[in-house]
């Protein structure tokens, strides 16, 4: 996928939790490899290469989402791996993670490969299969998880329904232990969360939504902790959205327990009060939470108790939203927002550059063992351009996705993706996605 001309980035702000560098440096991009980084204008001789100009904007590793879902096959109306993959890079991501649940799932070699195909002819972002933690996702048998890693699956997990049997996970931890790969948990005990709409609250209970209380994900989340223990076999926990989860999260990594989380950002800058609206596109799972809890997981950013950001991008239909708040489905969209909303985090002294980067990168890189997100020398050249101050409207005709279903449609957002290159070819120049035939 590597572009056979040598490109020079210069100008521009490098901005790398990897290699500890912050600072304005001309980055030269050879054979799909970052060839070197030096002090600006040394980069000068290289008249063959390729020039973008990057001043006054931030050079970043490619993002990393451990948390898509591209519905394809079985829903492709609501997302197909081209524009799932082609929206990610727009976004700012090079690399994503899809998860299994789709129809028929990811628990067979047939459909990994599938899935692998789709996305190298989509030849935008690096698509990295999920497969299923048991067949069908329906928690009652293991799927083949050998023969899922084989084919090209970098973790497991049934995210979308829990594993309810305590049993089937020792086993899968066990068997995942053997192939060094890691489970990534949905943590819900639906005994508890009984099919709630929204956060268990007085305020669930002004707006008459049965409520799912914030303890049916923490008991799960400490149920999985202990297996991991136990077993020594790797827990990732998807979508931390309570304290307390957070905590538990905290205590097992000082008790040396194999153990990596993420945070969706809707999580970070929405709370329930949006669901006063009753608008259905603030419909999540988990669901929105009040302040206390929001603070928990900022505290937990800071000090670095959560290992990544991760979108959770969930497209739907309009029909599936367009329901009584009840009956709707629960996601949103967030490949083409997340990078934007944590840019504005950064402005706001929320969290700091580096800590950014390293939970949009390195950080989710860590958590799976994946090779990217990172531009030391030798590195692949994923490399994303961001203008921190540009601001612009997040328009419908502006979602590359096939679903539209985000509450930040038509809402200004600040820090827009400039120039994206994956394994060193071009594949967004100037803000807009670039044709095969223009590469």
């Amino acid at each position: 996928m590597s572009s056979a001309k040598p490109i020079v980035i210069h100008g521009g702000r490098i901005i790398d939790a990897s290699s500890d560098r912050d600072g304005e440096f001309d980055i030269l991009i050879e054979h799909g490899k970052v060839a070197a980084i030096e002090k600006p204008g040394a980069l000068r001789d290289k008249s063959d290469a390729e020039s973008i100009d990057a001043k006054d904007q931030w050079v970043l590793p490619g993002c990393v989402d451990l948390h898509v879902h591209l519905r394809e096959p079985g829903e492709e109306w609501k997302e197909t791996v081209q524009t799932g993959a082609e929206a990610a890079v727009l976004g700012g991501y090079t690399s994503i993670c899809c998860m299994p649940n789709t129809k028929p799932a990811n628990d067979s070699a047939e459909v990994t490969r599938f899935i692998l195909e789709k996305a190298k002819a989509a030849g935008a972002a690096r698509v990295l299969p999920i497969g299923a933690i048991s067949m069908e996702r329906k928690g009652s048998q293991l799927a083949p998880y050998s023969e899922l890693a084989k084919a090209g699956c970098v973790a497991f997990s049934d995210d979308g329904d829990p594993v309810a049997d305590a049993g089937l996970m020792r086993r899968a931890l066990e068997w995942c232990l053997m192939l060094g790969l890691p489970l990534a948990c949905h943590e819900e005990d639906r005994n508890l969360s009984c099919c709630g709409s929204m956060n268990e609250s007085p305020l669930s209970l002004k707006l008459g939504l049965r409520g799912f209380p914030g303890v049916a994900e923490d008991v799960m989340i400490a149920r999985d902790i202990e297996l991991a223990r136990f077993t020594k076999g790797k827990v990732h926990i998807c979508h931390v959205s309570t304290a307390r989860g957070v905590e538990l999260i905290r205590r097992a990594k000082n008790d040396g327990i194999n153990i990596t989380c993420e945070v969706a950002p809707h999580h970070l800058v929405l709370d329930e009060q949006c669901l006063c609206s009753y608008d259905t596109n603030y419909k999540m799972m988990p669901p929105l939470k009040d302040h206390e809890d929001i603070e928990g997981l900022f505290g937990g950013l800071a000090d670095g108790t959560v290992d990544a950001i991760a979108s959770d991008h969930a497209p739907h239909d309009r029909d599936s939203k367009l329901v009584e708040f009840s009956r709707a489905t629960v996601g949103i969209l967030g490949l083409q927002t997340s990078l934007p909303l944590l840019v504005e985090m950064c402005q706001a002294g929320t969290i700091s550059r580096k800590r950014m980067v390293d939970l949009l990168s390195a950080g989710p890189s860590r958590a799976f063992g994946l090779p990217y997100g990172t531009l030391k020398v030798g590195a692949e050249a994923d490399v994303v351009v961001v203008d921190p101050l540009r601001s612009w409207v997040f328009a419908e005709e502006a979602v590359r996705s096939k679903s539209k279903n985000s509450p930040f449609v038509g809402k200004k957002l600040t820090g827009a993706t400039r120039h994206v290159l994956v394994a060193g070819k071009q594949v967004v120049a100037g803000g807009e996605l670039l044709r095969e035939g223009a590469r």
